[in-house]
C-alpha cells in the first residue's frame, strides 16, 4: 500500500478516537477507540496487517523519539514542579508501590517479561508504551507478550477515571463548604505573580521563539545530544532527553511547549501511536485472548498498588487523601484526562464562575504536575530501566 494511503488510514482511525473522548468527555479513551478500530479492521482484511509499515510513521517515530522527550521535559516549569513537590512525592509513591506489587504478584504468574510489559505502561502513558514495545520487540519477545503493553495503555484508564471523579467530587464539595476556599485561591495568585517577577539565566528572542524551523532545530539539538551522551554514560537517551528539557527550559535555553511551537508535535505523536499499534495490528486474536488475563491481573494489581501508595503518601505529607489518591491515579491517564477531570468537577460542584477558578487554582495544579510526574517523566524511566534488564 502507498505510504499516503496507509498513513491516512491510521490517522483516520486516531481522529476518530479523539473525537469520540470529546464528546464522551475522556470517559471513553481516544486510544481505546483507535486501536481497537485498526485491529479489528485488520482482522476482517478490510485494511492489510501492513498498514503501520507502510505508513512509514514508524521511521518518523525512529527520529522523533528523543526530540519528543526533550519536549515533554519543556511542559512543566521546574519552578511549578518544585512548589508542587508533595503531588511529585504523590505521583512517585504511587507508581513505585505499584511496580513493586506487580513485581511481587504478576511476574511469579506470568513470567519477568510480563512484569516489565506491563509497568512501564500502567504506569504513565503512550510515550512509555511505545518504549516498552520497542525494548520488547528487540528483546524477541512472544508476540503475546509484546501485545501486552497496548493492551494495558487501552484498557487502564477505565477503571481510575470514574474512581479519580469521586474522590476529586468529595475533595471539592468538602473544600467549598469548609470556608477555606477563598484563602487557598489568593495566596495561589500571590506565589504566581512573585514567579512572574523572576528572569531567567537566558531569554531567547522572541523572532526565535515564534520560528517554527528553529524550534524545530532546538528539539532535534536536544535529542541529538540526549542519544550522544546515552553512549558515554550508559543512561537511555529518553531519560537523558528529558532531563536536558527539564533543565533547558528551567535556565531559558528552551521556551515551554517547544515541540509544539515547531508544529512538529503533532507528527510525533502519530509516530508514537503507529510504534504501539504495530505489534497489536499484526497480533493474532489468540495473542490477544492470551494476554488479556495477565493485562486484567497488571491493571488489578497495579492499580491497587497505586492508589495504596499514593494514600501513604498523603498520610505522611498531612494531606487531604482524595486529592492525594487523585493525584497518584493520574498515572493511569495523564493529560489530556487530568485537565479535563479536574475542570467537570470544578463546573459541577462550583455554585459561581468566582468559586470554579478558586476550585480549578487549587486542584489543577496538583492534578496537572502529578499527571507529568508520572505519565511524561516517571514511566519514561522506570520503562527505560526496565528494558534495559530484559
Amino acid at each position: 500500500m502507498e505510504a499516503i494511503f496507509a498513513a491516512t488510514i491510521l490517522l483516520a482511525f486516531i481522529a476518530l478516537g479523539e473525537l469520540v473522548s470529546i464528546w464522551s468527555k475522556a470517559r471513553i479513551p481516544s486510544l481505546l477507540v483507535a486501536m481497537l478500530g485498526v485491529f479489528i479492521f485488520a482482522k476482517l482484511g478490510i485494511v492489510p496487517e501492513s498498514v503501520v509499515d507502510d505508513s512509514m510513521l514508524v521511521q518518523i517515530y525512529t527520529i522523533l523519539v528523543a526530540p519528543l522527550l526533550f519536549h515533554m521535559g519543556t511542559l512543566i516549569p521546574l519552578r511549578i514542579m518544585l512548589k508542587q513537590w508533595r503531588s511529585v512525592i504523590i505521583a512517585v509513591s504511587g507508581m513505585l508501590v505499584a511496580v513493586l506489587l506487580i513485581l511481587a504478584v504478576v511476574a511469579p504468574l506470568f513470567g519477568f517479561e510480563t512484569f516489565v510489559a506491563g509497568s512501564g505502561p500502567l504506569a504513565g502513558g503512550i510515550v512509555a508504551t511505545s518504549l516498552t514495545t520497542e525494548g520488547l520487540t528487540a528483546a524477541g519477545a512472544a508476540s503475546s507478550i509484546i501485545v501486552l503493553p497496548a493492551l494495558v495503555l487501552m484498557l487502564q484508564s477505565l477503571p481510575s477515571m470514574p474512581l479519580t471523579n469521586f474522590l476529586l467530587r468529595r475533595y471539592a464539595t468538602k473544600l467549598r463548604d469548609s470556608g477555606e476556599l477563598h484563602e487557598l485561591a489568593l495566596a495561589h495568585h500571590e506565589e504566581e505573580a512573585q514567579a512572574a517577577t523572576k528572569k531567567k539565566l537566558v531569554t531567547l528572542p522572541g523572532y526565535l521563539v515564534d520560528n517554527q524551523l528553529f524550534m524545530l532545530f532546538l528539539v532535534l539539538v536536544g535529542g541529538t545530544v540526549a542519544t550522544l551522551l546515552a553512549i558515554p554514560t550508559h543512561i537511555p537517551s529518553s531519560i537523558l532527553a528529558l532531563i536536558l528539557g527539564i533543565l533547558a527550559t528551567a535556565i531559558g535555553l528552551s521556551p515551554d511547549k517547544a515541540m509544539e511551537r515547531s508544529n512538529s508535535f503533532g507528527i510525533a505523536m502519530a509516530g508514537v501511536i503507529a510504534i504501539v499499534m504495530a505489534p497489536l495490528v499484526a497480533a493474532s486474536v489468540d495473542d490477544v485472548i492470551r494476554a488479556f488475563l495477565p493485562t486484567i491481573a497488571i491493571l488489578i494489581v497495579g492499580g491497587a498498588g497505586i492508589v495504596i501508595g499514593g494514600f501513604i503518601a498523603t498520610k505522611l505529607l498531612r494531606w487531604k487523601a482524595p486529592l492525594g489518591m487523585s493525584v497518584a491515579l493520574t498515572a493511569m491517564y495523564g493529560f489530556p484526562a487530568d485537565y479535563l477531570l479536574t475542570n467537570e468537577v470544578a463546573r459541577s460542584i462550583a455554585r459561581d464562575d468566582d468559586e470554579k477558578e478558586a476550585l480549578l487554582n487549587v486542584m489543577l495544579p496538583p492534578m496537572l504536575v502529578g499527571g507529568f510526574t508520572s505519565v511524561s517523566a516517571g514511566s519514561v524511566v522506570i520503562a527505560s530501566i526496565l528494558v534495559s534488564l530484559l
